[in-house]
């Protein structure tokens, strides 16, 4: 498709982009439109060769690492000196303490469960950041978590016998959090607020809490409250009360809910979640980021029948044990994660070159939230003044400078406070994890999140390692001793780095977002690793996994942790190479159909569907949340067992083929999906699947970006000017 181009300078903009800026962005902020393009193309100007320098290190590092696996056998103590020699290893930094300030108490002090979602989806995007609050009731009536056994299944009406067990787990939840003095939550038949104590009758005895502190307060009269509000380890939970409704009636004590304070915090993302690879698509985000900042996004939808319109939630309120009103946080606070330094978009060209998308999303994301810093806004996001900016794939320290350096240039652009704008650090390339403290010391004082991505940083561990030799299969890669030092000096370095009690420490996404049963026995791993975050699929998975944070108080864990010695670098640098490739023929074509099915059903949707984050079934039909980063640790697993002749290109190409049908027909009901099979050398996105395997160990650091980017403007048809 043609684009019209506005030119501003050097700069050619999209229409789209321009009038989007001209129109909704800058009205709001205070700049003026001559200042605010003369002031954006300075930056381009003075970043660009920046940028430029820095990707071209990243291929100088790997080649000189490739050259030395070529020519050595793998030593642990010689590949140290080795990358200490190049620069890969950099010098460490004296110890220190991170200085940031005006940081939202979600992110800096309350450990919980947080979301990401792709902000191109408006109605997403509104879900997560109302995720703050959720029903208990619901995400254990909706989800396996109660078993559907012994006449509890769910079926399509109300189902008395699961209620039953629903009200169970929550009040054996209540028994655990907020134990009474004397007896249990079950056996309450009326609870009412009295000297400034919770009262629960039981029987003809009275009891209170076994901690009367952790009653914060309630709603409706004292001696017939509404909603009884608890709070435990930062985080609340309000007992809903109504003893004529369907549920209430059914209870005792007439509760007819438990609500827990979930998604504290949510990542609305730019980048891996999202298929965004031009103008139209970028301002898709940009327009839903303004909306969430100035609170008036809304999304219209049909639900059984009935038109019904979403927004952001209000703040809630109650009343103190002293008789004064307090007002909840009704909604997540929200992290906007940008692009990392690699990418350029055809939205805006400079002397005729794309811009990097880095530096586009670094200048206009903080215009987008001028409303907010300047609380211009009724439904503000951060009462401190703060944005928080997720920054991806950086992969060093003189990344995060660069970072660094255009959020200052931003800031001064748009007439901020320095240092408004937050930086979260994402631990997901190898030559980050080595040097992470170097890192975090490059943002000393803007730092408010770390955090570990198994995907992504697998995807680098491979391609970084490509001339090393064959990996292990996929699936034991986490239980090889790189991954247990990657994960725990992650968390060792953040806290001996001053991060408790000024920013998130962040593990990574549980896959299944229908198996939250799963997910409710394994991820208690993550509050009791130290990581005061960590992500999750959907709202009630925020739920769920936010009964984690009251069994594990995350603050008393990271001052345990703290004093703790780092993981050695050594375990860190250890590649997991498999030691005996002798797999069986069998072995081998189950590695490569759960790859390549993987990688189709993924790629197929973000091709032709500009969907970048969706419920992918695997080989086996299981719903799993895919983004690019499961993307590039498959076809960078491929690529290496094609490098090192483990399979053949026929093995491959068979494999693809013959997942390519099982893909089509796991979308067969789709209307819109165009399936694969029915020609293969003219399917844009079959073929941009084969490449991400075939191209895999030349893509820069194993990025299925350039690929997925490549092939979608070429399905939009896109020509340029």
């Amino acid at each position: 498709m043609a684009t019209t181009r506005i030119t501003k300078g050097s700069l050619a903009i999209d229409q789209i982009l321009f009038d989007f800026i001209e129109k909704e962005a800058l009205p709001l902020s205070g700049v003026s439109s001559d200042d605010f393009w003369a002031g954006f193309e300075a930056i381009i100007k003075d970043l660009t060769p920046k940028n430029k320098a820095l990707l071209a290190r990243r291929e100088q590092l790997q080649a000189q690492i490739d050259q030395w696996h070529t020519d050595n056998a793998y030593d642990l103590d010689a590949y140290k000196a080795f990358l200490s020699q190049i620069g890969y290893l950099e010098p460490e930094v004296a110890d220190f303490s991170i200085s940031t300030e005006n940081v939202d108490d979600e992110i800096a002090t309350i450990a919980g469960a947080q979301l990401v979602v792709p902000v191109r989806n408006a109605r997403y995007c509104l879900n997560a950041a109302n995720a703050r609050w959720g029903s208990l009731y619901d995400a254990l009536y909706g989800f396996d978590v109660i078993a559907e056994t012994n006449g509890a299944e769910k079926g399509k009406g109300y189902n008395p016998v699961r209620g039953a067990k629903v009200i169970e787990f929550a009040k054996n939840f209540l028994d655990e959090t907020f134990p009474l003095a004397d007896g249990s939550h079950s056996q309450v038949t009326a609870y009412a607020i009295a000297d400034g104590k919770l009262a629960a009758t039981i029987g003809d005895n009275q009891t209170t809490l076994a901690k009367p502190e952790q009653l914060a307060g309630f709603n409706g009269d004292a001696d017939k409250p509404e909603q009884i509000v608890l709070k435990n380890n930062g985080l609340h939970a309000i007992i809903e009360i109504d003893a004529t409704s369907p549920i209430g009636q059914t209870d005792k004590a007439g509760v007819k809910d438990v609500i827990l304070e979930a998604a504290v915090t949510t990542i609305q993302d730019l980048e891996d979640s999202v298929a965004a690879v031009d103008a139209e698509e970028k301002v898709e985000g940009y327009r839903n980021w303004l909306g969430l900042m100035k609170g008036d996004l809304t999304e219209v939808m049909e639900k059984n029948g009935k038109t019904i319109t979403r927004r952001l939630n209000e703040d809630r309120s109650y009343t103190d044990l002293a008789g004064n009103t307090q007002t909840l946080h009704g909604r997540s606070v929200m992290l906007l994660r940008n692009v990392g330094h690699l990418m350029t978009n055809p939205a805006i060209l400079v002397d005729g070159e794309e811009v990097f998308e880095g530096i586009m999303d670094g200048v206009i994301t903080p215009l987008l939230t001028v409303v907010d810093l300047q609380g211009k806004n009724t439904l503000r996001n951060s009462r401190t003044g703060s944005m928080y900016i997720v920054k991806p794939k950086m992969h060093g320290s003189d990344e995060v400078a660069f970072a660094v350096e255009l959020f200052e240039r931003a800031e001064k652009l748009l007439g901020l406070p320095a240092k408004c704008l937050k930086v979260g650090i994402m631990d997901e390339e190898r030559r980050t994890s080595a040097n992470l403290k170097n890192c975090i010391a490059q943002a000393k004082d803007r730092t408010i999140f770390i955090n570990t991505g198994f995907m992504d940083r697998t995807g680098d561990e491979i391609h970084t390692a490509m001339k090393a030799g064959a990996f292990v299969r996929k699936g034991e890669i986490k239980g090889q001793t790189w991954f247990n030092a990657y994960e725990g000096r992650n968390v060792s370095i953040g806290l001996k780095s001053g991060l408790l009690g000024k920013a998130q420490i962040g593990k990574g996404m549980w896959p299944k977002p229908d198996e939250l049963a799963d997910m409710y026995k394994s991820k208690i791993e993550h509050p009791q690793a130290g990581a005061s975050c960590a992500w999750v699929p959907s709202p009630s998975g925020a739920v769920i996994h936010a009964i984690h944070y009251h069994q594990c108080n995350v603050a008393e864990r990271q001052a345990t942790l703290q004093a703790q010695a780092v993981p050695s670098l050594d375990d860190l640098l250890t590649i997991p190479l498999a030691t005996d490739t002798n797999w069986s023929d069998e072995d081998k074509t189950r590695e490569l159909e759960n790859n390549c099915q993987g990688i189709l059903g993924y790629v197929v949707r973000w091709v032709d569907l500009g969907v970048g984050c969706s419920k992918v079934p695997d080989i086996n039909n299981v719903g799993l949340m895919e983004d690019r980063a499961t993307l590039r640790i498959s076809s960078q697993h491929v690529a290496n067992w094609l490098a090192h002749g483990i399979v053949s290109e026929s093995q491959v190409w068979e494999v693809l083929k013959r997942m390519a049908k099982v893909v089509d027909e796991q979308n067969a009901s789709d209307p819109a999906y165009r399936p694969m099979a029915a020609d293969f050398d003219n399917n844009i996105a079959f073929n941009a699947a084969a490449d991400l395997i075939f191209k895999g160990a030349s893509q820069p650091s194993g990025y299925t970006e350039p690929l997925l980017h490549a092939a979608r403007l070429k399905l939009k048809g896109y020509t340029g000017d």
